[in-house]
């Protein structure tokens, strides 16, 4: 990660930021655009419990809300405001291909190297995974910044086939991840991951699901981790 200075944050003095993405202006509500976009993404795991943040370039209550969130969680003054020390700590959270630090597109895909395959195109899948990696960060950093450890991610119909997936897998999707027990209980994973933006959460006690915690973005909420009250 390199800390050259590449863009100028508006009424908040120079940014430093990697390879990945740099915000030109100071972002508040009513803001709309393509970097509203990509602040709502880096803050897809601070919607609060059971919501979802929509990704949709427009800069309303909920997107200051999950803001307010993230600069708590980081130590930041909580103004819904997005400015210098914002993008820093965005900045210091990203490599170069714009995923989080502590995950990367080949963790979230050992199934071939070219995202397709899937049920949606190539693009599509590797996209959902950066928004599921970065709801997984929110959730780690929740969990004192110990490691999480994903089993499986995206899968093309032959892969999910091999392992004898469900025929309409959200890893299809590139937005399932199924994650393995270590610092973290699978109950705890499951129980946490309710408040990172995940509709959907199956984990021990449904049926195929004793080990590991699956999460996904499915259109409407499912949770189902019955061993563990959820």
């Amino acid at each position: 990660m390199t800390g050259a200075v590449v863009g100028t944050v508006a009424t908040a003095g120079t940014a430093h930021a990697d390879g990945c993405y740099t915000w030109t202006r100071t972002l508040s509500q009513g803001a709309s655009g393509a970097d509203v976009t990509q602040l709502q993404i880096r803050l897809g795991g601070y919607p609060g419990y059971g919501s979802v943040l929509a990704v949709d370039g427009s800069f309303g209550p909920a997107t200051t809300a999950a803001l307010k969130r993230f600069q708590s969680a980081y130590g930041l003054a909580a103004d819904g405001v997005a400015g210098t020390n914002t993008y820093n700590k965005l900045y210091a959270l990203q490599d170069d291909d714009c995923t989080p630090v502590h995950f990367s597109y080949s963790e979230l895909n050992r199934c071939n190297s070219t995202w397709s395959g899937g049920a949606v195109s190539a693009s599509a899948a590797k996209a959902n995974a950066l928004r599921t990696m970065w709801k997984l960060e929110a959730m780690r950093h929740a969990l004192g910044d110990q490691p999480i450890t994903v089993t499986s991610g995206f899968r093309s119909y032959a892969c999910n086939n091999a392992v004898g997936g469900a025929g309409s897998s959200r890893h299809l999707y590139g937005d399932g991840a199924d994650l393995g027990a270590g610092p973290h209980s699978l109950c705890t994973l499951a129980k946490q991951a309710r408040y990172h933006g995940f509709p959907g959460i199956l984990g021990p006690g449904y049926p195929d699901h004793n080990d590991h915690t699956h999460l996904d973005h499915r259109s409407g909420q499912y949770w189902s981790a019955p061993t563990c009250g959820i």
